[in-house]
């Protein structure tokens, strides 16, 4: 059952509680009803929990747990803090975890990344190897714990959307290398200081390598040697653990120890014990607060990540929230118990899918497993040689520079490739928490500059007519521009938009008119309005207009309550699939079709009869209505009723007189005019007539150049003559 669903059975057991009892419901209320959701999920985990399911729990919980053992010394050594912390860490991040986290498969305890970051910050705060260090390690573990509690209940997991795959790639490439570098002084019993970065590391390195103990890097190589043979045979092997039990056995019979190779010890045989922690220690949460928070959200983002992989495989839905509220309960537990700060493991949770655990009761048996396996086994640890440890490690750290995926993200463009080398140099030569900072910043920068600089893409119809889409190198309408918004209209991104859009009005100075496909614009605020108002206002100023298609729900509704859609006009939101045929109809100018255009870009184009022979001989230059007489069509339905008419010549095309025509109106057609301009009587008022005006402009242009004195042009064509409700004659086609 998926967390949803048992989150939603919770949400109902509140609701029968709240229906019983009238004091309840008052008390119950929205915040107080979703604090107890996110803390009842164990209640859901049991309640819905089918015994089919646990003999594969065990069993992926009895194979974590033997995976878990070396794992968790190992990385407390990266962190510079005992054994035994990391195993307390590890029995309950895992138990914690497990019982009030999202995902059926996602392990909680000691991880690499975090030991590294938390070795980071420490190393400003305490000495390794302290009890003031151990003190800091378990006060980071309740700082990480509550930042990550707060981060749940405000419900912020989507916060872990906006840290780009590739700071993950790059900072787990990155720790990788720390990490071998750094357990290179204990693979070979250096006596050097722990540093942060790697180019504290490397000299000191450099300069102590004479002083090698030899039986300390016998053992390592060893260990080494075996886990990468057993790899090869079967990657199912447990590999760290045959090897770290190889190596106890050979520091025993060999009393290596008494050489001078370090071991861990024995490990106390008890239940974790409470911490003795400085709660209120200002000071202390002063200098831990801000690497915390940085612990916490990368903490976060790497459980997340591993959770969401392999719900991919398995399909189940994941609440973030929830998993926010399961980290940070195990971080608080790990810390008042005696451990360190954990988080989510790629490898244990990847196992734990393989072998086929079903829910996360699972995870709980493995925390139980290491609890058991600590009471009768502790003595043995006595012999655990520390080198061996630092051999795991490597080989763990050398797995972690995936290079697969290094050069698919380098592969993938310029922004991945970018902050990926980013996050990776300043893993390597920054402290942890600035590194990864680093690459979140870059990623939020990138986002920013992402959806601030949308693509504003010009778009022609295709071969067939069923779609848009961009045709560079194709010729567009002279009337008509199509352009797609690709990106949301909010204040970041309306310059970029305008630009473009006027950009493009410079570059097709003839297109009076533009249709707006807007359906990938999901959000707009007040600044997209003005711009958009602007983009209408400079189209309207050259005699044209903006139409709209595909607007979206919520941008529509904003339109309308701003005055956006009244200033615009109803009828300029369009039906996608009636958009052009209503432009080609009602708003474009079929003589600039037929005269001047030598495309046919839209369907309704391709019938159109096309007199090229005019185009640049009688047509080329621009005619600006205001230089010729008009007439309003009021003024000549008067003069038409009047005892001296005038003559009205409609030199459109004979289709479209037929279509309606002004009372007897003789039709002319522009071709025809042109040929015979003696057709126009010189000693009578006349009046041209076209669709909107251009046409009749122009003839009467022409006729005023053949010394025609009594001319004059319909102002707004027979579209004006429409508007005003005047007669038409209509002839039968």
């Amino acid at each position: 059952m998926s967390v949803a669903e048992t989150t939603s059975g919770a949400a109902q057991q509140l609701d029968n509680i709240a229906q019983q009892n009238s004091f309840r419901v008052k008390i119950l209320s929205p915040l107080f009803r979703t604090f107890l959701v996110f803390f009842l999920r164990p209640v859901e985990i049991f309640r819905t929990y089918s015994l089919s399911n646990l003999q594969p729990d065990l069993i992926a919980g009895l194979t974590i747990a033997v995976i878990t053992l070396p794992q968790a010394m190992a990385y407390a050594l990266i962190a510079e803090l005992p054994p035994e912390v990391g195993l307390y860490s590890a029995i309950v991040g895992a138990i914690v975890g497990g019982l009030w986290g999202s995902s059926n498969h996602l392990q909680t305890g000691p991880t690499n990344t975090t030991s590294l970051l938390i070795l980071s910050i420490l190393l400003g705060v305490a000495v390794p190897g302290t009890e003031a260090y151990i003190i800091a390690a378990g006060m980071m573990a309740i700082l990480v714990g509550l930042f990550r509690l707060f981060m749940g209940l405000a419900r912020l997991g989507v916060l872990v959307n906006f840290v780009s795959d590739s700071v993950i790639v790059g900072f787990t490439a990155g720790a990788g290398v720390l990490i071998l570098i750094n357990q290179l002084r204990n693979l070979l019993r250096l006596s050097i200081p722990s540093a942060p970065t790697l180019w504290q590391t490397l000299p000191n390195l450099a300069t102590h390598l004479t002083t090698t103990h030899w039986p300390s890097l016998f053992v390592g190589a060893t260990t080494m040697a075996l886990i990468i043979s057993l790899r090869k045979i079967n990657r199912k092997l447990p590999g760290p653990l045959i090897g770290m039990v190889a190596a106890s056995i050979l520091v025993a019979l060999l009393h290596l120890d008494a050489s001078g190779v370090s071991v861990v010890g024995e490990l106390p045989r008890s239940l974790p014990p409470i911490a003795k922690l400085p709660l209120f220690d200002t000071a202390l949460i002063g200098r831990l607060a801000v690497g915390s928070g940085t612990v916490a959200a990368i903490g976060l983002v790497e459980a997340m990540s591993i959770a969401r992989s392999i719900a991919s495989h398995t399909g189940e839905r994941l609440d973030s929230n929830q998993e926010f509220i399961g980290q940070g309960l195990a971080s608080l537990a790990c810390g008042f118990l005696s451990g360190y700060t954990s988080s989510g493991s790629f490898t244990r949770s990847a196992v734990d899918y393989e072998v086929g655990a079903k829910t996360s009761l699972s995870s709980v048996f493995s925390g139980i497993f290491v609890l058991i396996a600590i009471l009768l086994l502790a003595p043995l640890a006595a012999y655990v040689p520390l080198p061996a440890l630092a051999g795991v490690l490597i080989i763990t750290a050398y797995s972690l520079v995936d290079q697969k995926e290094i050069v698919r993200t380098w592969q993938a463009g310029n922004s991945d490739r970018t902050i990926m080398a980013a996050t990776l140099l300043a893993t390597l030569a920054l402290p942890l928490q600035f590194a990864v900072m680093t690459g979140i910043a870059i990623s939020v920068v990138y986002y920013l500059l992402k959806t601030s600089t949308p693509r504003v893409r010009v778009v022609l119809p295709s071969d067939d007519f069923r779609y848009f889409t961009p045709r560079p190198g194709k010729p567009s309408c002279t009337q008509l521009g199509v352009v797609e918004i690709l990106g949301d209209l909010y204040f970041g991104a309306v310059s970029h938009i305008e630009e473009h859009i006027q950009r493009n009005l410079i570059r097709n100075p003839t297109q009076r008119f533009l249709l707006l496909r807007m359906y990938p614009v999901e959000n707009c605020d007040i600044s997209g309005i003005h711009t958009l108002e602007s983009i209408v206002r400079s189209y309207r100023e050259r005699n044209g207009d903006v139409f709209f298609v595909h607007v979206q729900q919520p941008v529509l509704a904003l339109m309308k309550t701003s005055g956006f859609y009244d200033y615009v006009g109803a009828d300029h939101f369009l039906d996608p699939d009636e958009a052009t045929s209503y432009l080609f109809h009602r708003v474009l100018d079929p003589a600039i079709c037929v005269y001047e255009c030598p495309v046919k870009v839209f369907r309704f184009c391709q019938n159109l009869p096309k007199r090229l022979d005019l185009v640049g001989v009688h047509l080329d230059a621009a005619v600006v209505l205001g230089n010729v007489p008009t007439i309003a069509p009021q003024t000549l339905w008067e003069r038409l009723c009047s005892e001296t008419p005038s003559i009205v010549i409609d030199v459109r095309e004979p289709r479209e007189f037929r279509r309606g025509h002004i009372p007897n109106a003789r039709l002319i057609s522009l071709p025809d005019l042109i040929k015979d301009f003696s057709q126009v009587p010189r000693d009578k008022p006349v009046v041209l007539v076209c669709r909107g005006g251009r046409r009749s402009s122009r003839a009467t242009a022409m006729l005023r150049q053949q010394d025609y004195t009594n001319v004059k042009v319909l102002e707004g064509g027979m579209i004006a003559w429409e508007r005003q409700r005047l007669l038409e004659a209509v002839e039968p086609c």
